[in-house]
C-alpha cells in the first residue's frame, strides 16, 4: 500500500528568493505587441537590461502567432492597433486554454475610464501608460511573471491530482464512467438548487476527486467481489482520510476536501469517518452524497443490476426514512430528476417526426 503520511510534499509551488531575474534559472520571456516600432524598441531596451528575453510583434495577428511559437511569460499589449486591436487580442488569449494563464498588460496612452473597463472585461491583468516609467515597468513585469509561474505550478499540481483520480477509477473497471457522470450531474443539480459558481465548481471537482484516496487501498480489498470482513471494511473506510491528505496541500482544493472526507457521513450520525450528524455534515458533502448514491443505484455493478430511476428514488426515500439522508435535499433531488425526465420526454416528442401523415 502506498504511504501518504507525508502528502504535504506533493506539488507545492517553490519560489526563488533572488531579486535579479524574477524567478528560477529559466530566462523569462516577455512579448511586446505594438505597431509602433519606437515603443517596441523602448520596451526591448528596458526589459533586456533587466534580464528578460524580449519577443516582438507589430500587429494583433502577428502577436497571436508569436504567442504560439514563443510561449511568453507575459505580454505587453498596445491597445490602439489597426485591424485587430489589443482588446480583441486579449480576448482571444484569455479564451484559449493554452494561453489563458499568460498575464496581459495593456500599454496605452489612453487614460479614459472606458478603455480601462474594456480592458478588464476582456481579461487584462494590468495597465501601463506611455511613456514607460522604467521602475514601474520593472516592478509590474517582475510581479506578474512570478504570479504566472506560480499559477502554472498550481495548474500542473491540479492536473496531477486529476490524473491520479483517473488512475484510481481505471483500477476498478466495474465503475465505468462514474466520475464523468458525477461531474455532469453535479453541475446540473448544483444549478437547479442555485448553488454559487464556486460551489458548483467544487461539486464538479468532487466528482473526480471524491475517491482519490482509494489509490492507497490494496487491490485485495478494493477489488474484492464479496462482502468485507470488519478489518477490510476499516481499511476501505480509511480512503477518505487518505484522499484528504493528498489534496490538502493545495489551497484551491479547500472547498473540495469536505466532499472527499465527509461524503460517507449519514444524517443520523451513523456514517464515517467522524459520525457527524445533521447539518454538522458539510452541505456540499450532503449534496454530493445524494448524487453519488443515485449514480451507483442506476449503474450496473457485478453484485447488482442497474435500478430504474423510479426504483433508485424509492430506495433513496427508504434510506431517508431510516434517517440516513437529508430529507429536504432528497426531496429537491427527486424533483430535479423528475423535471429532467419531463424535459427529456418533451424533447423526444418534439424531435421525433409525427406518425400522422
Amino acid at each position: 500500500m502506498l504511504d501518504f503520511s507525508d502528502a504535504s510534499t506533493l506539488s507545492r509551488p517553490q519560489t526563488s528568493s533572488s531579486d535579479s531575474v524574477p524567478l528560477d534559472s529559466d530566462q523569462p520571456k516577455v512579448l511586446v505587441i505594438d505597431d509602433h516600432s519606437s515603443s517596441r524598441l523602448t520596451a526591448v531596451a528596458l526589459l533586456s537590461v533587466e534580464g528578460y528575453e524580449v519577443l516582438e510583434a507589430d500587429s494583433g495577428p502577428a502577436g497571436l502567432k508569436r504567442v504560439t511559437e514563443g510561449n511568453p511569460d507575459l505580454i505587453l499589449l498596445d491597445v490602439m492597433m489597426p485591424g485587430m486591436d489589443g482588446f480583441e487580442v486579449c480576448r482571444r488569449l484569455k479564451e484559449d486554454e493554452q494561453t489563458r494563464l499568460i498575464p496581459v498588460v495593456f500599454i496605452t496612452a489612453l487614460n479614459d475610464k472606458r478603455s480601462r473597463i474594456m480592458g478588464i472585461e476582456v481579461g487584462g491583468d494590468d495597465f501601463l501608460s506611455k511613456p514607460f516609467d522604467r521602475l514601474e515597468l520593472s516592478a509590474r513585469v517582475k510581479s506578474l511573471v512570478r504570479q504566472k509561474r506560480l499559477n502554472e505550478d498550481l495548474d500542473h499540481a491540479e492536473q496531477v491530482l486529476f490524473s491520479i483520480a483517473c488512475a484510481v477509477e481505471s483500477r476498478d473497471p466495474n465503475t465505468g464512467d462514474h466520475c464523468e457522470r458525477l461531474v455532469a450531474m453535479g453541475k446540473a443539480f448544483g444549478e437547479y438548487i442555485q448553488l454559487s459558481r464556486v460551489d458548483i465548481r467544487n461539486l464538479m471537482w468532487g466528482g473526480y476527486l471524491h475517491d482519490i484516496g482509494k489509490v492507497g487501498i490494496p487491490d485485495a480489498v478494493l477489488l474484492k467481489k464479496g462482502a468485507f470482513t470488519s478489518e477490510e471494511r476499516e481499511i476501505m473506510n480509511h480512503h477518505v482520510m487518505i484522499g484528504e491528505k493528498i489534496c490538502k496541500p493545495l489551497r484551491t482544493m479547500a472547498g473540495v476536501i469536505p466532499i472527499i472526507r465527509c461524503h460517507h457521513e449519514r444524517w443520523d450520525g451513523s456514517g464515517y469517518p467522524e459520525g457527524l450528524a445533521g447539518n454538522a455534515i458539510p452541505y456540499l458533502a450532503q449534496v454530493f452524497q445524494i448524487i453519488d448514491i443515485y449514480d451507483a443505484l442506476t449503474s450496473e455493478r457485478p453484485y447488482k443490476r442497474a435500478f430504474t430511476q423510479a426504483e433508485a428514488l424509492e430506495i433513496m426515500a427508504q434510506e431517508t426514512a431510516k434517517g440516513w439522508r437529508n430529507p429536504k435535499l432528497v426531496q429537491q433531488f427527486t424533483e430535479f430528476i423528475k423535471s429532467t425526465q419531463s424535459e427529456e420526454v418533451s424533447t423526444t416528442l418534439h424531435s421525433e417526426p409525427s406518425a400522422i401523415s
